[in-house]
């Protein structure tokens, strides 16, 4: 290895802080995975996968399942495949670096899709057709999916991410009729709590926060500072506005 192609140990560090890519704590993870492999399912797909955490624990519960997660980070995937072997799962489990868009994978007894939704498609009701697509009859598949705890202002708007519009999602009562439209009944609604959302966003920036403290000097540091410094405005706008709701999925048989 030349010292071109060295890692550079400098630059900011990704995301060591955060377990799940999203607010989730252990108990409520621990909880969703005892209710999911109560199913027995043989095969799992998580959708937006990141680095899988939730599906590795699902197959570590369930021996015998396999499972497969599919993204487009390629880092996240790494990740993936770096704990699944730590863990002694690497021969149960793929980490598939495609786009969900229209997949041809099989249906799954366990459809995993938290916080990745638009890996469907552009709207909640149509990734939740996909989802029922996606699942074989008497599984499961479990949501995790953006809803507005109340409409925000237009001044809030203008302070979270670009483009934002109230549009952008529905109310809880409204996805849960999208779910039923999109042929689920819903077994358990649950939502992040303010502690999960604070522990996520806080973990999400603090690998960075930490590191531009200590190089304000950097090439790096400018952009590093602008895109932190967005986010922190955009999570303390949402924050109390933007909820996440758990939906755990049953899909209706004709």
């Amino acid at each position: 290895m030349t010292a071109a192609t060295a890692p550079r140990d400098d630059l900011p560090p990704r995301l060591t802080r955060l377990t799940f890519h999203g607010p989730l704590s252990e108990a409520r993870a621990t909880a969703m995975v005892r209710r999911l492999a109560a199913t027995r399912p043989a095969d799992v797909l998580d959708i937006g996968c990141g680095w899988g955490e939730l599906l590795l624990r699902l197959l570590a519960a369930v021996p015998g399942a396999r499972g497969v997660g599919v993204d487009l980070n390629a880092a996240d995937l790494e990740r993936g495949r770096r704990a699944a072997e730590a863990r002694g799962l690497a021969g149960r489990v793929e980490f598939a670096e495609e786009s969900a868009v229209g997949t041809v994978r099989d249906p799954a007894d366990v459809v995993l899709c938290l916080g990745a939704s638009q890996a469907l498609g552009d709207d909640p009701a149509g990734a939740l057709r996909e989802l029922r697509r996606l699942v074989a009859d008497g599984g499961r598949v479990l949501l995790g999916e953006g809803f507005w705890q109340r409409v925000p202002t237009d001044a809030e708007l203008s302070r979270m991410w670009p483009g934002a519009s109230a549009a952008d999602h529905h109310e809880l009562s409204e996805l849960v009729e999208l779910a039923v439209a999109a042929g689920f009944r819903p077994e358990w609604t649950e939502t992040a709590n303010p502690d999960e959302w604070e522990e996520f966003e806080s973990a999400y920036q603090a690998d960075k926060e930490v590191w531009l403290a200590a190089h304000p000097g950097h090439p790096l540091a400018a952009g590093t500072q602008e895109h932190l410094d967005a986010h922190r405005t955009a999570w303390l706008t949402y924050r109390g506005v933007l909820g996440l709701a758990y939906l755990t999925l049953v899909p209706t048989t004709a």
